[in-house]
């Protein structure tokens, strides 16, 4: 590979950096190119960390910004090289990754190259691992070991949302809400207790609870209630003793992840509740002049992020954070993901305007 042009049409640019295989763990060919890409512009400063590059301007600016975006994928499936291809009408580019999220990673090359004199600091960030563990997340290896490297007043993270402004994200929590019995041979039921029996009460609660949707920064935050698993029993011919059903709530950005446990233990009071899984949610901050500049410059109407995605781990530092990249989510991942070439302009422009108007 002669290397990346950063400079060439940036759906070009997607189609190249696609076409470099990049499932997570596999990222260094990717990574050393952009890093090699980055490098050739003087107006930047360029530091890797492991798989992850960050490109820097120190202009001096009153205000600083962080572009993020991860540069792995989720494991190939007969969908690369990548080709283009007519739908409806719009021209796409179809292929692994094209969607979640390289069509975002072109714009942020492209962009980081061409911007020398930007309106503030930027900080771009091409991170490793984030399909993956979360304890192997580039970003938050970043945040954890060098957290100066995030410090900005407003990030925006350029994941798949349709070339339209998506606001913080709702936090997740996830527990196991365990019911208990005593076994016994099922043929003497009467000696025991069915815990399975004594679960249908928190399914009860399920049924009956009423989800909020909460206004957070001039965003309407739906949140969600699910049971997502149930376990219990040993045997067919045993009454079990214990049933787990494992609960996810997506809770909005105006509580804590402590205030959204508290609230599954007042729920589920009664019965032995255990954790196995929190994200903080983040607030998009759209009261923020960044932001606002940001929202007048795309000229969308913003809306919230229902799922959880990476903008948390800034919120996490106190920096205000929105999604905002080419790609429907919906084909994040899928055999068939493809990225309408239309909104990979879009987005180019869009943040180019607010770089430097």
């Amino acid at each position: 590979m002669s290397g990346l042009d950063l400079h060439a049409d940036v759906v070009e640019l997607t189609r190249v950096i696609c076409d470099i295989e990049s499932v997570s763990g596999n990222e260094k060919a990717l990574a050393d190119a952009i890093e090699s890409a980055l490098a050739k512009h003087p107006h930047l400063e360029v530091i890797r960390h492991q798989d992850a590059i960050v490109a820097r301007t120190n202009l001096g600016h009153a205000s600083r910004v962080v572009i993020a975006g991860h540069i792995d994928t989720v494991p190939v499936a007969d969908n690369l090289p990548t080709k283009f291809m007519e739908t409806n009408g719009r021209r796409m580019l179809w292929g692994r990754g094209t969607v979640d999220m390289k069509a975002g990673a072109a714009v942020q090359l492209k962009l980081a190259a061409e911007l020398t004199a930007p309106n503030r600091d930027i900080t771009w960030i091409f991170y490793d691992h984030e399909e993956v563990d979360a304890s192997l997340n580039g970003l938050g290896r970043i945040a954890r070991e060098h957290p100066e490297l995030l410090d900005a007043n407003f990030a925006i993270l350029c994941e798949p949302t349709n070339a339209q402004i998506e606001g913080g994200c709702n936090g997740t929590i996830r527990v196991v809400v365990r019911a208990r019995g005593v076994k016994a041979h099922s043929a003497r039921a009467w000696m025991g207790s069915n815990a399975i029996h004594s679960a249908a009460e928190i399914l009860n609660r399920l049924n009956a609870y009423q989800p909020q949707s909460v206004e957070v920064d001039g965003l309407v935050y739906r949140e969600s209630m699910n049971a997502v698993m149930i376990s219990g029993g040993i045997a067919t011919n045993v009454i079990p003793d214990q049933a787990d059903v494992t609960i996810n709530y997506r809770f909005a950005p105006n509580k804590t992840g402590e205030e959204a446990a508290a609230h599954l233990c007042e729920l589920f009071e009664g019965f032995e509740i255990g954790m196995t899984d929190l994200s903080e949610g983040a607030r998009p901050g759209l009261d923020r002049p960044e932001a606002a500049a940001f929202v007048a410059a795309t000229g969308t109407t913003p809306q919230p992020k229902y799922g959880w995605t990476d903008v948390a781990r800034f919120s996490a530092l106190g920096i205000p954070a929105v999604n905002f990249g080419p790609g429907d989510p919906n084909k994040a991942h899928a055999d068939d993901e493809a990225v309408d070439v239309a909104q990979i302009y879009s987005c180019e422009a869009a943040l180019r305007k607010w770089l430097t108007e």
